[in-house]
């Protein structure tokens, strides 16, 4: 039997990078998954990958900083699936980096809006479905830039800082209800994400690469996959006595 077996399994973010593998190793799993991304095109693409498979995947489009669409988005899973299990709210930007104070308000605010506002909309309407059948789990995409951050990132890594403690938070107001509230803290990754960060268009040069693998007592680079794994097991009945935790996927790079 798979862990997620019979569990519907909603990841915001979920057209790329961490999302998709999310998405991917849930359904290999046995989840119906809702695959929600403010790309349309990523979105239908990996849904299709999905069905390709043999999984059970829908798409829902989604602006996480909008509370009208992330409220269509829960009820839209609702609607296909009957209940919703799993909320991974996975959504993630980042202003390109630079020093703080050379960032504009606009660049700050969109950072918040998507990284802190997208957890608590999710958090918000995806809540009282569980409450409602009696339980669930929620997953959130934080940072290791939230516990041990890097020069250029500051309200990026303050905004991760925001959803670890916003997580540990909700963990103890829903516990009550027999749901489980966690986070997961990944290391630097060769995804698009990190392109956009570092104002990359096509790859991370070598040197970029370097720079990052040096921190990393591991020696590698994070793959998505790597964060679809830990997700997966906190999300799962295995994890049934942890909630409030932040998962360090971080190759070491915060001991």
């Amino acid at each position: 039997m798979n862990r997620f077996d019979d569990k519907v399994v909603l990841v915001t973010g979920a057209g790329s990078g961490f999302g998709r593998a999310i998405a991917m190793r849930m359904s290999s799993e046995g989840a119906q998954v809702m695959v929600a991304d403010l790309a349309r095109e990523n979105g239908e693409s990996v849904v299709e990958e999905i069905t390709n498979a043999g999984g059970n995947a829908a798409f829902q489009t989604v602006d996480v900083s909008r509370a009208d669409q992330v409220e269509k988005m829960v009820e839209a899973c609702i609607e296909t699936y009957g209940r919703l299990d799993v909320l991974v709210n996975n959504a993630g930007y980042s202003h390109q980096a630079a020093a703080m104070w050379k960032l504009t308000e606009e660049q700050f605010v969109g950072v918040f809006e998507v990284n802190v506002k997208g957890v608590f909309l999710g958090c918000k309407y995806a809540i009282p479905k569980m409450i409602d059948q009696g339980g669930g789990a929620i997953v959130n995409t934080a940072s290791i830039a939230a516990v041990s951050p890097r020069p250029g990132l500051t309200p990026y890594n303050a905004s991760k800082g925001a959803v670890l403690t916003m997580t540990r938070g909700l963990a103890l107001e829903t516990a009550r209800h027999n749901i489980r509230v966690n986070c997961v803290n990944p290391v630097a990754s060769d995804t698009d994400f990190m392109k956009g960060a570092m104002g990359v268009q096509d790859r991370l040069s070598e040197d970029q690469v370097e720079t990052f693998i040096k921190t990393i007592p591991r020696g590698r680079l994070l793959e998505p996959d790597d964060v679809a794994a830990a997700v997966c097991f906190l999300a799962s009945d295995d994890a049934d006595m942890i909630t409030g935790t932040a998962l360090n996927v971080d190759g070491g790079r915060s001991v």
